[in-house]
């Protein structure tokens, strides 16, 4: 029996509730599910305890986040991400090259932020910020995830698709998932009703073969191969669920592979296979790295559109939000970040200040340049007020709902930013920013330097120290029984 089975036969047993459950049953058990250690009846016998533990009081009460609702008037939510996208790679940013229409489009009928941040600098730091709605470090995915096998997003995370499903709300996935490589970490037990996509961290945009050889393209627990551009695949199953959940709430989650590595167009022939390593090739055959990625941004950009499109069709764009942010900076040899300084992998500006545009008609002001400081893991407390879902008991989100600035209803709330990644380490109060680096202390008034040329950490020590320390609290706060840190 294959591991990716597993889901599959789960889903019949309980529908679409509980999986977790049964999930942390085989865990406790120390089982691996595989047709290399995992005999059939060893496999039902597993299975059985956890459907027995589904029976038993309280067993359900994660799955229950709160009361089962269901109202007409609920909006719609559509989250697109892009994986590696510049501060400066698009028009509505000041670019003069690159093509991209349809999302200027999106910022000329909507709201652009000018200083939104993703949580990290690197992808998988940000994606876990993202769904759970809290600093990445309190689940200890503070770095990229390599290929762990036993580490990713645990099961008893609260993800922002849990909560929309207990407000009636049907959810979807498409793309990359990065916050757990094998399918016990996967979307399905973690919220969504459907994923098609990809575990890892890059994949070849033609042949989805990983960096390690092996085939990486999902459906729900299952591999399953489609041919074609991953970019395309992305938007065409994303068309595909707007056009048969017009009806019904839903959010849509599209964390595409663009424009991440390897750099290929969508004409460009594959440059990866499955059975052999492709470390080597990383960044993909392609010489000119410039041109390849203009031409994956600019398709990325069509795949946008043709959500919006679709979006307007059907219409049900006066009930849609639509949200399109980056995970972080881009690489600077072939995006650009300008006029931010550094780029992906760095806690300056062109590491984590990314695009954010949000589209909602009659909702959001057409032309609207927003200047809030905002991150990632704001989208998930938004999506709970626009859904008036319940959080579980207990459950307390880092992020703010954005929903009064997006709306021009009222501003945010005052508050201290926080990012740590390996050996550097920001908080952002107003204006000011704080980076530390190893011994280095380097501060920054943002609104007269969004470049960081003039560090004024001599000229404002009282500043930088009293700082330093609100870091240090914020840190052993979100570290706090944190058993596991993936830096």
């Amino acid at each position: 029996m294959q591991s990716e089975s597993v889901v599959v036969l789960l889903r019949s047993v309980n529908g679409k509730s509980g999986l977790k459950e049964i999930y942390g049953v085989i865990e406790m058990k120390g089982k691996t599910v595989s047709s290399k250690n995992t005999t059939r009846r060893d496999f039902l016998r597993i299975l059985g305890a956890g459907a027995a533990a589904l029976a038993l009081p309280g067993c359900m009460s994660r799955s229950n986040l709160s009361g089962q609702g269901h109202s007409g008037n609920k909006p719609n939510i559509i989250l697109i991400m892009a994986d590696d996208l510049g501060y400066g790679d698009l028009g509505c940013y000041g670019n003069t090259i690159i093509k991209t229409p349809n999302i200027n489009a999106l910022a000329q009928d909507g709201m652009r932020f000018t200083d939104f941040h993703s949580n990290g600098p690197m992808c998988s730091p940000t994606r876990a910020a993202l769904l759970t709605g809290r600093y990445q470090q309190r689940c200890g995915i503070e770095g990229v995830l390599g290929w762990e096998r036993d580490k990713g997003l645990a099961l008893k995370e609260v993800t922002f698709a849990e909560v929309l499903k207990s407000a009636g709300y049907t959810t979807a996935a498409f793309g990359k998932w990065h916050v757990g490589h094998i399918i016990r970490f996967g979307p399905v037990l973690q919220g969504f009703d459907t994923f098609r996509g990809y575990f890892s961290g890059c994949l070849d945009y033609q042949s989805h073969v990983d960096r390690q050889g092996n085939l990486d393209w999902w459906h729900n627990g299952r591999l399953e191969q489609e041919e074609g551009y991953a970019t395309d695949l992305i938007a065409n199953h994303g068309v595909r669920f707007i056009e048969q959940n017009k009806d019904r709430p839903f959010c849509l989650y599209m964390p595409h592979l663009a424009v991440h590595f390897p750099y290929q167009g969508p004409n460009d022939k594959a440059d990866r296979y499955v059975g052999t390593s492709w470390h080597h090739l990383k960044r993909g055959s392609r010489q000119d790295r410039r041109a390849a990625y203009k031409e994956m941004v600019e398709s990325l950009d069509d795949g946008v559109g043709r959500i919006v499109r679709t979006v307007k069709q059907l219409g049900i764009e006066n009930k849609t939000l639509i949200l399109f942010i980056s995970d972080n900076g881009a690489y600077s040899d072939v995006g650009s970040n300008a006029p931010l300084a550094r780029q992906k992998g760095s806690l300056w500006e062109g590491g984590h200040r990314v695009p954010c545009i949000a589209y909602w008609p009659g909702k959001i002001r057409p032309g609207t340049v927003n200047n809030q400081t905002v991150m990632t893991m704001d989208i998930f407390p938004t999506m709970v007020t626009m859904a008036a879902a319940k959080l579980p008991a207990g459950l307390k989100l880092d992020g703010v709902d954005l929903l009064p600035t997006l709306t021009q209803t009222g501003s945010l709330p005052q508050r201290p930013l926080f990012w740590r990644h390996r050996q550097e380490k920001v908080i952002r109060k107003g204006p000011w920013k704080l980076l530390i680096k190893g011994e280095d202390r380097y501060l920054y008034n943002l609104a007269d330097d969004i470049g960081e040329k003039n560090d004024l950490a001599q000229a404002r020590p009282e500043m930088v120290k009293a700082m330093e320390a609100e870091f240090l609290a914020w840190e052993a706060d979100v570290t706090a029984g944190v058993t596991w840190v993936r830096k």
